[in-house]
């Protein structure tokens, strides 16, 4: 038997060392739990960054994935098949949207919705070609590729990969003034995550996102909300722009889309927007395939039932309401929606990389991000138990 060691020698020696997991090698995971290949049973407290919104091998999804798998799991775009249409049309239907870019990856779908925006911005606003300008937020995460990093904040993701792509302005997340003061002529877009994960689950001050929504109508600027993280039932409502009352214009899906079976992410959004591409303009051999969309369909069936927005909101509720007690008791602060905290430990305590490994130590699995803070984000699957086991770790482990 390979032992868990031996595995990650493995993974050292031959994959790139391009993430620094924790020593735990995963074997089969179901619901909100996970089991190393020595039998170890963990819970899963980071749900493949909101990835697996629906836990571990969901019934369902399985299913749907099996099915498929019987039928036809690969055309590429040169021909129609017969899931492709349902799908787009029933995603439009659950989001309230005109029209569906599939594609695979999170950050696919960022840069086909910044592609698009560029086009938009010549071919109907009128702003002369190759001057377009995007407008970020800093402390961002919208992926890795050059041209996302181009418009990051974060220097170990940016550090010797130049040069880097031109036509973005990053102003402060949260400041509807230097949002304001940012906009010309020239602007095309505004790119934002409602609630910015990679940062620390970091959510927006009242009113921010509205006055967002009210600046791009009033200069004739598209709207782009990143809901790859926060989308999908994570925060309690479909869209973490619902809790504010706030439509984009295009929205950029993924990780939960896709059921924890396949990469699948899209771009919705309105049609005279995502039509201003032809064909040969933009695609993905895998975008849209039939089996990233029979799985995606079942997703859509999933959350049309509203029952995952529901258990989020009130597992959610309880969550906070538990990690708030620990203020002041080995947490400096509590921050996010729905089934989803990111939660700053007491200066002088452990960092966030030695309370990850503290946890799993004691069967639970989370991860750090900059330096001190923890993000939880359980499958919504989870009992109200598991929970609470996972929150009374998590005590134990930042106590001080």
């Amino acid at each position: 038997m390979t032992t868990t060691a031996e595995f990650i020698a493995l993974d050292e020696r031959w994959s790139t060392h391009n993430y620094h997991p924790l020593p735990v090698v995963i074997a089969e995971g179901e619901g909100a739990w996970v089991t190393d290949i020595e039998g170890r049973r963990y819970l899963d407290f980071l749900s493949a960054y909101s990835a697996l919104n629906f836990g571990h091998r969901h019934p369902a999804l399985v299913e749907a994935a099996i099915r498929q798998l019987d039928r036809v799991t690969l055309t590429s775009r040169a021909f129609h098949h017969d899931q492709l249409g349902l799908f787009c049309a029933e995603l439009t239907r659950l989001t309230g949207t005109e029209m569906v870019l599939p594609m695979n990856s999170g950050a696919e779908a960022v840069e086909s919705a910044l592609k698009v925006a560029r086009k938009w911005a010549y071919e109907v606003k009128g702003i002369p070609d190759g001057t377009a300008e995007i407008i970020v937020a800093g402390s961002n995460f919208h992926g890795r590729t050059t041209t996302i990093i181009s418009f990051s904040t974060d220097e170990t993701a940016r550090t010797h990969f130049g040069p880097f792509t031109p036509g973005f302005v990053v102003v402060k997340y949260g400041d509807a003034v230097a949002l304001r003061d940012a906009i010309t002529d020239r602007t095309a877009a505004v790119l934002l995550e409602p609630v910015q994960g990679e940062a620390g689950v970091i959510v927006p001050p009242d009113g921010y996102l509205a006055e967002a929504r009210r600046l791009c109508d009033e200069h004739g600027v598209l709207l782009i909300a990143d809901e790859i993280q926060s989308g999908l039932a994570r925060t309690g409502t479909l869209l973490a722009l619902d809790h504010e009352h706030v439509r984009a214009d295009l929205y950029t899906l993924g990780k939960a889309l896709g059921g924890g079976i396949v990469p699948l992410s899209a771009v919705v959004g309105r049609r005279d927007v995502l039509g201003v591409l032809k064909p040969g303009e933009h695609g993905s051999t895998f975008g849209g395939n039939p089996l990233a969309c029979a799985v995606g369909r079942a997703v859509i069936e999933l959350l049309a039932t509203g029952e995952f927005q529901q258990r989020s909101t009130r597992l959610g509720a309880h969550l906070h309401t538990r990690l708030a007690e620990l203020i002041g008791h080995g947490l400096a602060e509590v921050r996010g929606r729905g089934l989803w905290a990111g939660v700053d430990i007491t200066p002088g305590g452990l960092s966030g990389r030695e309370a990850s490994e503290a946890l799993a130590g004691k069967g639970v699995l989370c991860k750090e991000t900059h330096g001190n803070t923890l993000r939880i984000a359980p499958p919504l699957v989870i009992s109200e138990e598991d929970l609470d086991r996972g929150i009374d770790a998590i005590a134990e482990v930042v106590k001080r």
